[in-house]
């Protein structure tokens, strides 16, 4: 029995309830094992999710270790997820990424080396590369056609994870390339939204669009099932909240989220996002993760002492 910086998990193989964060009881393989493993430097959740039936495993939205006043890495959080997987003989299918985040450094690269599996991420990726390649200057060397990645995905294709059928969905406004997963009854919805007393993301990094992110969420994950899981990327602790959490429910989320609740309007939720977001000071580590992110979780090309340098744009965000 592995436990993980949140609470114990059984192993997907048995047939019994496996996720970490829920404790609605099911057999069926439409509803998938999950294990979270939060990282509270960065309030960061990954994600284990298995089919029951084959182990066949995805890794959601995992996360490197990176001291910003060092610039040294470390894989804490990833050798957890590791450890993991290789204790309960999971096989890993995927590693996915919701979006090229901001906040926190990706461990894909690390985690593709000891378990194997495709690294995958939105087509719209290209449009941050972009944006953020002018940003960072990177020149032609860098390419802007989503390369670092093995699978780029679009809304509607086809996916199964083992035996579970699985849906892609599209869910802009945060950043072009939003992604959210859905597994059987099971979503993640990287940062599109927060638990329902702290809300949703915000939209003003380049790209972000706050009309897109209210019709990701009324228009496309409102549409599911309201019994479907919310695994979500982030928790902040709402004011007054004493533990930290990261899963809810549709329903939940369309009943009571402060800001994107069934009865607020798009344009109720744009001025409140917009007038929210010009108060919010950036991400600590958004210059290093981006930089990382945007090339799949590998550092820049060493220059010529061997070591890899990440740039600090200045007075340019």
């Amino acid at each position: 029995m592995t436990t993980t910086n949140t609470t114990a998990t059984t192993p997907p193989a048995t047939g019994t309830t496996a996720s970490t964060t829920s404790t609605t009881s099911t057999t069926s393989t439409a509803t998938p094992f999950v294990a979270a493993f939060f990282d509270e430097p960065t309030n960061t959740v990954s994600y284990v999710v298995a089919d029951r039936d084959t182990n066949k495993t995805a890794v959601i939205d995992s996360v490197l270790g990176y001291d910003a006043a060092s610039g040294r890495t470390n894989y804490q959080s990833a050798d957890k997820i590791i450890d993991f997987v290789k204790q309960n003989k999971l096989d890993v299918e995927w590693l996915m990424e919701t979006h090229a985040h901001a906040d926190h450094l990706s461990a894909a690269p690390y985690l593709q080396e000891k378990l194997g599996g495709k690294l995958a991420i939105g087509k719209e990726i290209i449009a941050v590369q972009e944006v953020f390649g002018k940003v960072f200057n990177e020149g032609t060397e860098f390419q802007r056609d989503g390369s670092q990645f093995d699978v780029l995905l679009e809304e509607g294709t086809p996916f199964k994870l083992g035996t579970i059928d699985a849906q892609v969905l599209h869910t802009p406004g945060h950043t072009p390339a939003c992604m959210s997963y859905v597994f059987g009854d099971a979503a993640f919805v990287g940062d599109t939204l927060f638990m329902p007393d702290f809300g949703t993301a915000r939209c003003d990094f380049p790209g972000g669009d706050a009309h897109q992110l209210y019709r990701s969420i009324h228009d496309k994950l409102f549409t599911l099932p309201d019994e479907t899981r919310v695994f979500l990327c982030h928790d902040y602790k709402a004011p007054g909240r004493e533990e930290f959490k990261w899963e809810s429910t549709i329903g939940e989320q369309k009943r009571t989220n402060v800001h994107v609740k069934q009865g607020i309007s798009e344009k109720e939720f744009v001025e409140m996002r917009t007038t929210r977001d010009a108060q919010l000071a950036m991400p600590k580590l958004i210059l290093p993760s981006i930089q990382v992110n945007m090339r799949g979780g590998d550092m820049p090309e060493p220059e010529e002492d061997g070591v890899s340098y990440l740039k600090i744009p200045v007075n340019k965000l």
